[in-house]
């Protein structure tokens, strides 16, 4: 069975919860676990997971759970996945810990699109089974919210190092989220009377000593200014020593980062940077089309007037061409499973090709060596075969590669001048690529 890919081509924010519980290692696992499969599969709805995956995937029973936490048991934990295959896409873990480490009962469930989640009725459920949770297992700390606000607050290191992180964890309220289950400990540190007393749409204490907390009923809207509001107040009276205006200045400073940008991007490349923001962490992705609405690539300098043009300077002009078809074909032969349209020699395949090479980082990722022996006179020469083929173009060879050129119209194009500046850096990939040249070189043809 084939399961939803959670991160896709396009990532987006969905709703995350992390929960750090506790279990009893010493009782027979069928009795601890009973309340945790009791409570998703009563409260999950139509995102329950129809697959669980152990050594291997089953579509998801009670049968074949227990198969998959059979086999998936180690000396000191267990780890089991559960998915969907059908939309919403899921993506779901429970791990278990024992002696002689500290024993632990950990669950993250990811749930997209977080667009789900604004429904109140659905949201409510979520919490039922939080609360179901952390009523049979005490936690230390759980949180449920937006995926992209958790990352841009820092989540779960807040300015930490990731060893002090590792050793601390959540050992004080240093956010507050839409759902919250503070464990008997984070209590305490506040103060039980004010903790349960805080400003919020839901407050309950836990028949254990844990407190759930909820802001709102919903969490999709999370970066609006009533949600914003009901954060601040929760999290200002649970820290006294923190500002009320400093805190929701921040919290509104995060929701202007997600706020959606239009893209006005630079014509000649509008369909590379689309692919490019897409491939963008969601969080990250509004503040990267800004940066790309105001950036402007540089004009293409590989050309000179027609007049200039160098001549021929080889014996057999037909044989120079039969060799730069030859050089455009070993680009086609590296990316033609990566990149299928490279056999057409299509202007959009330059679009192509310049994604996959700015998604493999490949100028960084391969030798210099090989980029300058093997990459940079294939992708030049693919370049000026797509200018001769779509743009009427006509090569005229030189006996160093650098100086050949495509006359199409009033200018002579370097191709391989560009393809060695295209793989100077990632950025050079964006900067000078061949996407553009294309554009630029067909205004001009005539």
């Amino acid at each position: 069975m084939k399961v939803l890919e959670f991160y896709g081509s396009r990532d987006e924010d969905f709703l995350r919860l992390t929960f750090d519980g506790a279990f009893n290692p010493r009782a027979a696992l069928e009795g601890e676990l009973e309340p945790f499969l009791h409570a998703l599969e009563e409260y999950a709805g139509d995102w329950m997971p129809d697959v669980v995956e152990g050594n291997r995937q089953r579509k998801y029973s009670r049968p074949s759970f227990w198969k998959a936490l059979e086999e998936r048991r180690e000396d000191n934990n267990i780890g089991l996945g559960f998915y969907r295959t059908k939309w919403p896409a899921l993506d779901m873990a429970l791990r278990l810990w024992f002696p002689p480490i500290p024993s632990g009962l950990d669950i993250m469930v990811k749930v997209k699109p977080l667009s789900l989640f604004a429904e109140a009725k659905r949201c409510l459920q979520f919490v039922e089974m939080v609360r179901a949770w952390a009523s049979r297992y005490p936690v230390t700390h759980a949180a449920a919210h937006s995926a992209d606000d958790k990352e841009l607050a820092g989540s779960p290191n807040f300015g930490r190092d990731d060893e002090t992180e590792f050793r601390d964890g959540f050992d004080k309220i240093y956010e507050v989220f839409w759902l919250n289950v503070f464990g008997p400990k984070l209590v305490e540190t506040v103060g039980r009377e004010r903790m349960l007393s805080t400003p919020a749409w839901r407050v309950e204490e836990l028949p254990n000593g844990c407190v759930l907390l909820v802001t709102r009923p919903t969490p999709a809207d999370f970066a609006s200014e009533e949600a914003r509001l009901a954060q601040a107040r929760a999290h200002v009276h649970l820290r006294p020593d923190l500002d009320f205006d400093t805190v929701l200045r921040s919290l509104r400073e995060r929701s202007a980062r997600l706020a959606p940008v239009e893209p006005r991007f630079h014509p000649d490349v509008a369909p590379l940077l689309t692919r490019v923001v897409d491939r963008v962490a969601s969080h990250e992705r509004q503040r990267r089309i800004a940066e790309f609405n105001a950036w402007q690539p540089p004009e293409p300098e590989e050309w000179r007037p027609a007049a200039s043009a160098l001549p021929s300077d080889v014996e057999d002009p037909a044989a120079a061409r039969e060799h730069y078809d030859d050089l455009a074909e070993h680009l086609v032969a590296l990316l033609h499973t990566q990149v299928p349209s490279v056999f057409k020699a299509m202007p959009e395949s330059l679009t192509d090709v310049d994604f996959y090479f700015w998604r493999e980082e490949f100028p960084t990722s391969r030798s210099r060596e090989a980029i300058e022996e093997r990459a940079v006179p294939a992708i030049g020469a693919y370049l000026g075969e797509v200018l001769v083929r779509h743009l009427g173009g006509r090569w005229i060879p030189r006996q160093k590669l650098e100086e050949a050129q495509v006359l199409v119209g009033n200018r002579v194009w370097l191709p391989f001048v560009r393809a060695r500046r295209y793989m100077g850096s990632s950025q050079a990939l964006l900067d000078y690529s061949l996407c553009q040249l294309y554009r630029v070189a067909e205004r001009h043809r005539s």
